[in-house]
């Protein structure tokens, strides 16, 4: 009954459901039902009996948060958002385009922590940046000549008239 990828555990929840489970293991009833009733495998309910049986109630607590700690202060995640928010032409960029490599170094400057150019896009998910991309366009390119040839040439190009070419021969004929 795992979690999908990316989806955060409610620790408190699943805490109330251990304890829950743990009152009705005490009040007789079989582990299956037990995991009926809480929405648990049989295993798991058969390792906290275990748990209950070796260590109490207080063996069913929470154990506090999953995975390492960050390493990044709200502080720090304010740094690293005025930076982005310079662009990368304060960095010493050339363009005003951001990459996880650009991104790990600002993060590098800023707070003094390095960070692997593929985890650094995760630091811009938890500001609520998004991926971005060029719009592909020359840098030589002309809006000013593009709009008037869309509203002087393109107009009579389309209105001249198709002349009627000669006819067609074809060896297949139609009878």
């Amino acid at each position: 009954m795992g979690f999908p990828a990316g989806v955060r555990r409610d620790f408190e929840a699943l805490e109330r459901r251990r304890l829950q489970a743990a009152d009705l293991l005490k009040q007789g009833l079989s582990q299956s039902e037990v995991a009926r009733r809480v929405g648990a495998h049989r295993q798991s309910v058969s390792e906290w009996a275990e748990i209950l049986r070796t260590k109490g109630r207080k063996g069913l607590k929470k154990a506090g948060r999953a995975g390492r700690k960050p390493r990044l202060r709200a502080e720090d995640m304010r740094r690293i958002e005025r930076g982005l928010k310079r662009g990368p032409e304060a960095l010493g960029y050339g363009t005003s385009l951001w990459t996880s490599a650009r991104v790990a170094h600002l993060i590098e400057q800023e707070c003094g922590i390095r960070y692997a150019a593929g985890h650094a896009w995760r630091i811009l998910r938890q500001l609520g940046w998004s991926c971005q991309r060029p719009v592909g366009r020359a840098l030589e390119r002309d809006e000013d000549k593009i709009r008037q040839w869309k509203q002087k040439r393109w107009p009579e190009i389309k209105k001249k008239s198709k002349t009627k070419a000669g006819q067609s021969f074809s060896s297949m004929k139609a009878d």
